[in-house]
Parts: structure tokens; sequence; C-alpha cells
């Protein structure tokens, strides 16, 4: 069952997130990688900057986590993460339409460039990678992350609704 997450579940979406994150180590450059990969703290001040999540609930107990962001004129999908061992079995892909139903707006997604799981499960959803200068001209504009992440990021766009003139 999918449902909105609450304070209540705080902490079990930081064990679902640093989980899930654990595939990053070793992966994504190692200036850019810590433990936890998301501090608690950190996970606060992404919900008051605005983050929703939802979460895929089984028996009581949630098996994954997807946020959703708007920032300007687009929506942001932000810290999709599913605990590792129902990794493969549709829990992501369910929570990505869930959230892109609930959203005209056009849709972008962050992530490691080394990522390469991640990108290719966003493009099997509908999703296109940028070029190299449109992803650094999306990434100051709609992420407040630090320039190294930026170098080592890219960025996908839901290419139907993300009209010519929102990547200027």
């Amino acid at each position: 069952m999918i449902r909105p997450c609450t304070n209540a579940d705080i902490l079990e979406m930081f064990d679902i997130i640093n989980d899930s994150a654990s595939a990053y180590r070793g992966v994504i450059p190692a200036d850019r990688w810590h433990e936890p990969y998301m501090p608690l703290a950190e996970l606060h001040d992404e919900i008051a900057a605005g983050v929703r999540f939802i979460g895929w609930e089984e028996e009581g107990r949630l098996l994954g986590v997807m946020g959703i962001q708007d920032v300007k004129d687009v929506t942001l999908i932000r810290h999709a993460y599913v605990r590792t061992f129902t990794r493969g079995k549709g829990l992501g892909g369910l929570l990505l339409k869930h959230l892109l139903a609930g959203t005209e707006r056009p849709v972008l997604i962050g992530t490691w460039k080394a990522a390469r799981w991640a990108i290719d499960f966003y493009i099997k959803n509908g999703f296109e990678e940028v070029d190299d200068e449109t992803k650094t001209r999306l990434l100051h504009c709609y992420w407040t992350i630090p320039e190294r992440q930026v170098e080592t990021s890219t960025v996908l766009r839901q290419s139907e609704k993300l009209a010519a003139e929102t990547v200027r």
C-alpha cells in the first residue's frame, strides 16, 4: 500500500535510505560518500525544505520511500530508495508512478552519473538523460548541492512534460 510518510516514520525512512544507499559505496566518488549516507539531521532538513515523502508499506512496515519537491516551475523526484531485500520487485516503479500521477508540472530527477542502475530505472520509466550543459544549468537552477556533486551527477527529464523553455 502506498501512503504519505509522517513524522512517525522518520526513523524507518532513515533506515531505508541508508540501507539502500549502501549500493553507492565504492561506486560514487569517495569524497562524496559518508556514513551514514544521509544523516538524520539531513533528512529532517530535506523535509523542512519541502520534500514530501510517500512510502510503500506491507504488514505495517515501510519497504520503500520516495520524495517529491516542487521547486520554482518544476517538480523534483527526490530520495528514491527501497530496502535492499526488496530490490527488483517493482516497488520503486509503483512509487514513481504514484508521484508522477500527482503532478502536471515538468519532472526532473538528479542522480549520480556512476549509479547506472538508477539511470536505467528512470529511463525504463519514461525519462531521458539531458546533455552535460543542460545538466549543469538544471542542477544550478533547481538543486542546492556542492559543485563537486554537480560534476559527478546527471539529470533526467520526463520528456513529454518538460517543454523546451523549461531548460533555458
